[in-house]
């Protein structure tokens, strides 16, 4: 037919076609169609760390990050985009008890994902039953969540907030109790200065920027706990106008990556 276009091969096509959410779960053209977006699988973690206190395996929001990581990695969204479905309608985990179970029920939007029961309505609150040396040679470090934070967040201007969360990440990792000059923190510092003197957000140096290789910056390194989290975060919210972390954000990357540690704990 005269009008129709050439085909394009199968890796020009994988390339430029983003994993959407009717490609992993069962919802209506209402947003099959959506690509899922970092901002959208960061939300749906947070969502879910809130109800169960961790990510859950193989649930819906690891479904996420993972399609939201290659949809990154293939460069067919950027690095801290969100769709329209998690910016207005947003991600949310609830929890009801049905005949004695604990029912989840996970939903994007208005769309319900996934629906699960834990046999245990009073669940024990989780708590990190070991020193970070307990930890194995898999866990997540420090630096690796620093470095996730540039997958989910990276294209977001560094502001004093991040750079309070930055500095106390370092100082966890180094064990040290202030900011040594020329490291992490100190460079993160200096860059949410500058910002504030910049008036248009694409000229002002990203977290991406900072963050990028933050492992070979910081020189010492560990396991995240949930005792780090908890001080990042505080850093975090202290330094935020609503006290709130950011979507996405330091606080939020060093508190999955210590739950996930905690989670190995346990198996």
């Amino acid at each position: 037919m005269a009008q129709e276009q050439p085909k394009r091969s199968g890796t020009e096509q994988d390339q430029q076609q983003p994993i959407k959410y009717g490609d992993v779960f069962l919802v209506s053209e209402k947003i099959a169609d959506k690509p899922i977006a970092p901002l959208d699988a960061a939300a749906m973690q947070s969502a879910e760390n809130q109800v169960l206190g961790h990510t859950q395996k193989g649930g819906p929001a690891a479904v996420m990050q993972s399609a939201a990581t290659k949809n990154v990695q293939a460069g067919a969204l950027p690095r801290g985009s969100a769709t329209d479905v998690g910016r207005n309608q947003g991600m949310t985990v609830t929890e009801s008890i049905v005949d004695g179970q604990r029912v989840i029920t996970e939903s994007v939007g208005d769309q319900v994902v996934a629906r699960y029961a834990n046999p245990d309505p009073n669940p024990i609150p989780e708590k990190m039953v070991a020193p970070p040396s307990a930890l194995d040679r898999d866990a997540v470090t420090i630096g690796e969540a620093l470095e996730a934070t540039v997958i989910s967040a990276g294209d977001k201007p560094i502001t004093q907030t991040d750079a309070a969360a930055i500095q106390a990440a370092e100082m966890r990792a180094t064990g040290r109790t202030d900011t040594p000059p020329g490291g992490l923190g100190a460079e993160a510092q200096s860059a949410a200065t500058r910002n504030e003197r910049i008036m248009r957000d694409e000229n002002k140096t990203t977290l991406g920027e900072i963050l990028a290789d933050a492992t070979t910056k910081l020189g010492d390194d560990k396991p995240a706990t949930i005792q780090d989290a908890e001080k990042v975060i505080a850093a975090e919210m202290r330094n935020d106008p609503k006290m709130a972390t950011n979507l996405g954000g330091v606080g939020e990357s060093v508190a999955a990556a210590a739950r996930l540690n905690q989670q190995k704990l346990k198996e």
